[in-house]
């Protein structure tokens, strides 16, 4: 029997050595690809790292507190934490999994690097910990935010920020910045990135906003683009491995077009002008009348409103401050704060009000709150409920507007939910489709900060028409911004997206789509956005198999002035009829801007005009009578129809408005 025993104990000794060693041999193989240089290099590697049971895991942390080992094992475990930072169940398990290991290590360095990695993923951390003998008001940060919405903690955490400006020091600020990196916002993307300057905070200023713009595709914009490309050169170390590779790809395709800009510079009124009259009275002045009017209003305002410690302050004496652009259908965040017995608002296009006072002002009743939409009058006016701060605090607007409805959260309540906003000026009239959006000044203190808008994409403003003289001269639209049915070939490969035809990046070379009908000889008409160093191409006379630069005709779309093509030939260059004719240069606009672009043919006559300007202009007989530039074969300078296709390479390339017209 004690044979028996013996011989079960052996056996599964033995098994278990076997897996052990089975599980050994799987860490250190994926471990081969660790450190990397591309992303792409370690997806697989990453994937079974998510599959692993608790014995691969034990060998990769053993393997931190081996000297001789731990390079491999800190970039593995670093990447792993950087992908699973962008999902949140995932994030949950794997400070689980440090937490328990953290307790195992039995080396500085192993227990310090563990420490990094639950810092980077959660603020349930040996920072937080130490946090207990800090000021109060860091205390505040780490026991009260689960408590709170987003909104209100985001409003938290700058109070806090601006006292630890004064008498702080870089690990309180860190730790508020940590906090800031739960909230998935543009005002929390915005709130750190304020720090990508500051020397002593800065690197995980970079890290946290590189992570909150991987994880929420929302946040986009300007200002978003800016602290990106300003944080990019920050992160270093194992960091970069993964993360650089990411933000480069995600920069590059990152949309233009309605994105976060900010509407206040915390410097001065650009982009701000005094209030005349009304919307009503405005359209019947003249060009002249407007203008003087503007002029004379716009030198009272600046005694009127001013800037004071990055805050735009209405000083209680004046008028509305408007914004020089009109918008129609937006998304806005702004904070506000007002004195005992404020009282002010926020008019959309040009139209009173959200509104904003004190609600201890029952005479008029204010005690219903703020948010609400004040002068309706067959239309809700008042809030949900009252969601406003103390009197004295700090409060946040996030306002969306579609058409003439309205919803406005404060506070991170709902307070406003999808009203129609009246027309205040004519109640018989619809409200206007565009306005410019003014600040009201209703003669008590209001300050005002953190004023980003993004305009929303709408049928209004995706949608495109032919001019009335290209109706007349028989030009037919090709797509016009709400479907691709004119089109055929690799329909995955781009996108309908906001209006354009958008090359999808997850497609790998993006593929050609091409018109479903035949062209021979036309002028095409469309518009074109391009990415940093983006390139496609135009096909004409094209079939529908083959390289269409050859057996049709290419013409180049490329960013042809971005360094990296630094090398190309001339006839590569943007607009140049690929391997035949080279174009001119120096007319592109910059790079996220829209061009607008005419490609004529007539037998072998062709012509491409970029912005205005002819950058193109060949008979192609004669340019190929003693052999093409580039010395190749193109057997589709004797097509004399064919398709209309784009031309992807996998970078993201925009297009719209596409219209055409068949000559002869």
């Amino acid at each position: 029997m004690k044979k028996y025993i013996y011989l079960i104990t052996l056996s599964l000794f033995i098994s278990f050595q076997v897996q052990a060693q089975k599980g050994e041999n799987n860490v250190n193989q994926l471990l081969t690809v660790f450190p990397y240089q591309h992303a792409s290099e370690v997806t697989d590697a990453l994937t079974t790292m998510g599959t692993w049971k608790s014995a691969e895991w034990k060998v990769l942390f053993k393997m931190l507190d081996d000297d001789s080992l731990k390079l491999k094992a800190t970039y593995a475990l670093n990447a792993y934490v950087h992908i699973v930072s962008l999902e949140n169940a995932k994030k949950i398990k794997a400070v689980q999994l440090l937490k328990k290991q953290l307790k195992k290590a039995s080396t500085n360095y192993a227990t310090t690097f563990i420490n990094a990695q639950i810092n980077l993923l959660s603020a349930e951390s040996v920072v937080i910990a130490k946090l207990q003998s800090l000021p109060s008001i860091i205390k505040v940060a780490a026991t009260k935010q689960v408590q709170q919405n987003s909104a209100q903690q985001l409003l938290q955490l700058q109070d806090q920020m601006d006292k630890v400006k004064v008498n702080g020091n870089d690990f309180q600020k860190k730790s508020i910045l940590i906090q800031a990196a739960k909230i998935p916002s543009i005002g929390g993307f915005v709130f750190v990135s304020q720090f990508l300057a500051e020397a002593g905070i800065q690197k995980e200023a970079a890290l946290i906003v590189t992570r909150l713009a991987l994880a929420n595709h929302t946040i986009t914009g300007p200002i978003v683009r800016q602290a990106l490309e300003q944080a990019l050169p920050l992160i270093s170390g194992e960091d970069s491995a993964l993360l650089v590779p990411m933000l480069n790809a995600h920069l590059k395709k990152m949309p233009y077009d309605y994105g976060f800009i900010s509407l206040f510079n915390g410097k001065d009124l650009t982009g701000w002008k005094g209030l005349v009259s009304n919307p009503i009275a405005r359209g019947k002045m003249s060009e002249a009348e407007l203008a003087t009017a503007q002029q004379k209003i716009n030198e009272s305002i600046q005694k009127d409103w001013i800037i004071k410690d990055g805050l735009l302050v209405f000083t209680g004496h004046g008028d509305n401050l408007c914004t020089d652009k009109q918008y129609g259908d937006m998304e806005m965040y702004v904070d506000w704060k007002i004195t005992e017995k404020g009282d002010a608002g926020i008019y959309l296009r040009g139209t009173p009000q959200v509104q904003i006072w004190d609600t201890s002002r029952r005479e008029v009743g204010a005690q219903v709150g703020s948010g609400g939409l004040y002068n309706n009058q067959k239309n809700i006016s008042k809030p949900l409920l009252v969601a406003d701060n103390k009197i004295g605090e700090w409060n946040t607007f996030h306002i969306i507007m579609k058409g003439d409805k309205v919803t406005v959260y404060l506070n991170g309540i709902l307070v406003t939910d999808n009203i129609p906003l009246e027309n205040y000026w004519d109640r018989k009239l619809p409200l206007f489709t565009k306005e410019q959006i003014e600040l009201q000044a209703h003669g008590t203190y209001v300050a005002y900060r953190n004023i980003y808008l993004r305009e929303l994409p709408t049928d209004v403003n995706i949608t495109t028409s032919l001019s009335e003289t290209e109706k007349q001269e028989n030009f037919v639209q090709l797509f016009d911004g709400t479907n691709m049915d004119s089109w055929i070939g690799n329909l995955s490969g781009y996108l309908l997206k906001n209006g354009a035809i958008e090359v999808n990046p997850s497609s790998k070379g993006g593929g050609n789509l091409y018109t479903k009908e035949e062209y021979s000889d036309f002028i095409y008409r469309f518009d074109f956005q391009l990415t940093p160093g983006a390139n496609n191409g135009i096909g004409i006379r094209a079939p529908l198999e083959g390289d269409a630069a050859y057996v049709g005709m290419e013409i180049q779309v490329i960013d042809s002035e971005h360094p990296i093509h630094a090398n190309l030939k001339d006839y590569q260059y943007h607009g140049s009829v690929y391997g035949i004719v080279p174009a001119k240069r120096g007319f592109l606009k910059p790079t996220g801007e829209w061009n607008q672009e005419e490609i004529r043919i007539q037998g072998a006559k062709i012509k491409v005009t970029l912005n205005g300007t002819v950058i193109t202009e060949a008979d192609l007989k004669e340019a190929t009578k003693n052999g093409t530039i580039d010395n190749n074969e193109h057997p589709g300078l004797k097509n004399t129809t064919g398709h209309i296709g784009f031309l992807g390479h996998g970078d993201v390339v925009r297009f719209k408005n596409m219209r055409i017209k068949k000559l002869g």
